[in-house]
């Protein structure tokens, strides 16, 4: 008898876990569709932002920039997580990433600051000895300002002589990709492989067939001169790639975490059902027995 009751009570306690889920799996189901609709439609501006920049790679003035020098120093990485769980390998991901980015580099930890829009990815790094600097990471409509600061501080930093950016990249509702993206210094391959990985494949928002991307140009005459455009325009370029990387991170935290409450909500429901099938053959058991037990006192008494 207290063997059922065992059965019964983990079965409840399934189902009501099971209700939880199916909950945070509807939350989820709304705030990813907004985010990814934000995502989307972000990438475009973001691609064109950057092909700005690609376009004007080739150019003398925008070598001799600080910005696209490569020098010795200390390294600043952004890395955006969350600040919640129940995400499935949605942080460890990108924590995995950064690692091992850090460690191609050999960078020690006192040769790296790390900026943490999430909690899971700043406590994880400050309980290794990294300084971290940690900014929640909760709104789903980040504001744009707030990353400006933050790309504003980092390029202040005289000491900062590279800026790496670690993110879930979304590509679908089912598929996220831990990203690690180099944007300073700036070099034409990396802004490349920015605007080429920015755009989706497919859909709406990938781009159209008669977009014909202008080639680039040596040389181009800058007014009102080179430096006062590039020292505005550079850093406002960085924050749009900082700026995306959040939602696509939030986009992909969203789906992520959709995907993981349907599973634990469908893990609930077959753990149920196997607890009430293992409940019915024990009751059905101790049934069978308590009738034998009577029938074998009647045949005693005869």
């Amino acid at each position: 008898m207290a063997n059922l009751k065992s059965i019964k009570s983990k079965i409840i306690s399934y189902k009501k876990t099971g209700t939880v889920t199916h909950a945070m799996e509807a939350v989820s189901a709304v705030k990813m569709r907004k985010g990814q609709e934000r995502a989307l439609s972000a990438r475009a501006y973001a691609a064109s932002a950057l092909s700005v920049l690609e376009r004007l790679s080739g150019t003398a003035d925008l070598a001799r920039h600080p910005l696209t020098q490569k020098r010795t120093g200390m390294t600043a990485v952004v890395i955006v997580t969350s600040d919640k769980g129940l995400a499935g390998s949605l942080n460890s991901g990108v924590i995995r990433a950064v690692e091992r980015e850090l460690q191609t580099r050999n960078l020690k930890k006192e040769e790296v600051h790390v900026y943490a829009y999430g909690r899971r990815g700043g406590e994880y790094f400050r309980t290794r000895g990294y300084e971290t600097t940690i900014t929640t990471n909760v709104r789903d409509d980040i504001p744009e300002n707030d990353v400006l600061t933050l790309t504003k501080d980092i390029l202040a930093n005289s000491e900062y002589t590279s800026v790496l950016v670690a993110y879930q990249n979304f590509i679908s509702t089912f598929e996220q990709k831990p990203t690690v993206r180099q944007i300073v210094p700036i070099t034409a391959q990396t802004i490349a492989e920015m605007v080429k990985g920015i755009r989706p494949a497919k859909g709406k928002y990938a781009p159209q067939s008669d977009e014909v991307r202008p080639h680039r140009i040596p040389a181009y005459t800058i007014e009102p001169d080179a430096d006062s455009v590039l020292t505005v325009l550079l850093p406002r370029l960085l924050n749009i790639a900082v700026f995306h990387a959040l939602l696509e991170n939030k986009a992909s935290e969203h789906s992520a975490r959709m995907v993981a409450m349907k599973s634990a909500t469908d893990k609930a429901k077959e753990m149920a059902h196997s607890l009430t099938r293992t409940f019915n053959k024990v009751r059905q058991a101790a049934i069978t027995r308590e009738v034998s037990e009577i029938t074998s006192g009647i045949e005693a008494m005869k």
